[in-house]
């Protein structure tokens, strides 16, 4: 039988989100995600397991989403048509 890791709760991922600001390593905050999941009563993720977690966060805030966009077309940052290049560009962000 194969052992397979147990996904990361959900609570978790958004305390990630919160505590990375792009300026601390992983592994600071892999302890400070430890000390999140200890006062939640789960089990802290793998070092490996949020590494990865915060590389997905990381490369999902660089890519602009659909909300900048519309606040730039509404500001008149950027043309309207920058909407239907983006949707045609089919670049959404996921996670």
């Amino acid at each position: 039988m194969l052992a397979s890791a147990p996904r990361v709760d959900s609570r978790l991922v958004a305390a990630l989100r919160r505590l990375d600001d792009g300026s601390l390593p992983v592994a600071e905050l892999n302890r400070r995600l430890g000390k999140v999941a200890e006062t939640l009563g789960l089990a802290q993720p793998s070092y490996q397991c949020v590494r990865l977690l915060v590389r997905k966060i990381r490369r999902c805030r660089e890519v602009p989403g659909i909300g900048d966009l519309l606040l730039d077309i509404a500001l008149r940052n950027k043309p309207p048509e920058a909407l239907l290049d983006y949707l045609s560009e089919g670049s959404k962000p996921t996670l």
